[in-house]
């Protein structure tokens, strides 16, 4: 929700980064009873990145976040919150936020992961927005990083063609807020979540539980029922609360699953195809990552321009969903 403050959080610079392995459907192929065709079909994904060995989450994170500092015009001592939304942390704990506060060489200041599943991003926008708006940091490193590929059951169709690594980034710094008609940065969000399908997507394993790290599992008709539905009503709410049309949007920046789910949000929100970015050809399900990294591409091609508004909508594990309404 949107709080008046002193303050407001504006965008100063993103980033993005997939690992260097490119693993392509033709690969997936050769090991199980799939195809090309069969995934392209039914998910739109033609190939995802898989991090290398050693590379873990912190890594990924790091590789986002300094494009995302550079094109702010900043440093790491400038940085005084870091927000990790993942569900593949380096270990169980310390959070991952802490390391990659540590590798950049960030100054002491708060760090902490958020774990929401593939709702993460717009979660963690929103905690850095309170923040920010409240005057308890100035310069916030939002990072969604996940390395998927380490959860999944690669006997599974159903669920290992869907997934990826990767990493996205933005930087937010607190500005004072004025009254100009149409002010950048997150104006505002929706959050919700409805335990009652935690059993619809989940991994089965963890430290409480198993003692293990677990392999993902899916109930795919229920996951696409409930995320058609949630991300179209997100994206309506939080423009309500924005007082903002959907006629004013540029972009709507949905979580990556499938093609399918975000073909069927456009036409339940009677939005053209061409307004809604997809990357889940290009990077699979990256989960956390998803947003920010298909944000860093339009960006990086133009389509993404300083003052667009932009509805980023997601949904996870929970399930948990969400979004935010921001102005580039």
């Amino acid at each position: 929700m949107s709080v008046a403050t002193p303050w407001r959080a504006v965008i100063r610079g993103w980033g993005g980064y997939v690992p260097e392995r490119v693993v392509t459907n033709d690969e997936l192929a050769r090991d199980m009873d799939t195809s090309d065709d069969w995934i392209r079909s039914r998910t739109g994904i033609r190939q995802r990145h898989v991090a290398a060995p050693g590379e873990f989450t912190s890594d990924l994170a790091v590789a986002a976040a300094r494009p995302a500092l550079a094109r702010a015009g900043l440093t790491a001592a400038d940085v005084d919150l870091i927000v990790c939304a993942t569900s593949t942390p380096d270990h169980t704990f310390p959070a991952t936020a802490t390391a990659v506060q540590r590798k950049l060489g960030c100054p002491v200041g708060i760090a902490f992961d958020l774990q929401a599943v593939c709702a993460g991003f717009p979660y963690a926008l929103t905690v850095a927005d309170q923040f920010l708006r409240l005057g308890q940091a100035r310069t916030a490193l939002v990072i969604g990083a996940e390395t998927f590929s380490r959860l999944m059951d690669w006997s599974d169709r159903g669920t290992s063609v869907l997934f990826g690594d990767g990493a996205g980034a933005l930087v937010l710094a607190a500005e004072p807020a004025t009254a100009e008609p149409a002010p950048r940065g997150v104006l505002a969000s929706h959050l919700a979540a409805d335990g009652r399908h935690y059993d619809d997507l989940y991994v089965d394993g963890g430290p409480s539980t198993t003692g293990t790290t677990g392999h993902l599992r899916m109930n795919g008709q229920e996951v696409y029922r409930h995320a058609v539905a949630a991300l179209a009503a997100s994206v309506t709410e939080v423009l309500r609360r924005a007082g903002l049309t959907l006629d004013e949007v540029a972009w709507i920046a949905p979580h990556q699953a499938n093609k399918r789910i975000l073909d069927a949000v456009a036409k339940r929100l009677g939005v053209a195809a061409e307004r809604v970015l997809v990357t889940v050809d290009r990077h699979a399900n990256t989960s956390a990552a998803s947003i920010p990294l298909a944000l860093d591409l339009a960006a990086a091609d133009g389509r993404l321009r300083r003052g667009d508004l932009v509805v980023a909508t997601a949904m996870g594990g929970g399930f948990t969903w969400g979004a935010v309404a921001l102005r580039w």
